[in-house]
């Protein structure tokens, strides 16, 4: 099938762009989960970037997994998992994110994430430097060069350095 074929471009963005992924610890959850995902062999990851209110992913499943399961294992997992912190530690920040949903009293992930399969190179050298250029924005001014900003895959591909452990390259 085609979705253990091609790279997905995967974009989730926190509900309302609310900047909830400002705190380390929170961009340190999604790493964990990204690490889990990779060593349980559900996905490959070829880049990423963890901007304040959203991610994004460059990653292929990994056979028999369902692009499906795998979305929302990973949102459900780290939106608890923050979600946890956010009641022990900060409870005036998690009623920011209380809706009226009949099947939870929090939301913290927008529903829908984007998913859009990359069918070629070219393509997938433009979302990665799109992702790796996403810190740099004037917007955003997290960090001056790519490479500098600690939560992103830029290091890994502009200077060979794999602080994670958990990448691939897309060529490989």
């Amino acid at each position: 099938m085609f979705e253990h074929q091609h790279i997905a471009f995967f974009t989730a963005t926190i509900l309302e762009w609310k900047h909830l992924l400002k705190p380390y610890k929170y961009k340190d959850i999604i790493l964990k989960s990204l690490r889990f995902l990779v060593e349980n062999k559900q996905v490959k990851i070829y880049g990423f970037v963890i901007m304040p209110n959203h991610i994004h992913l460059l990653w292929k499943l990994e056979e028999p997994h369902k692009r499906e399961d795998v979305q929302r294992d990973f949102l459900k997992y780290t939106a608890q998992q923050i979600k946890f912190d956010l009641i022990k530690h900060h409870p005036a920040v998690l009623e920011k994110f209380r809706v009226g949903a009949k099947d939870r009293q929090h939301q913290l992930w927008e529903r829908n994430p984007l998913s859009v399969y990359l069918y070629s190179t070219a393509v997938t050298e433009q979302k990665l430097d799109y992702i790796h250029n996403n810190p740099v924005q004037e917007k955003w001014h997290l960090a001056a060069l790519p490479e500098e900003y600690p939560y992103s895959s830029a290091r890994y591909y502009f200077e060979n350095v794999d602080e994670f452990g958990f990448l691939t390259h897309y060529r490989d």
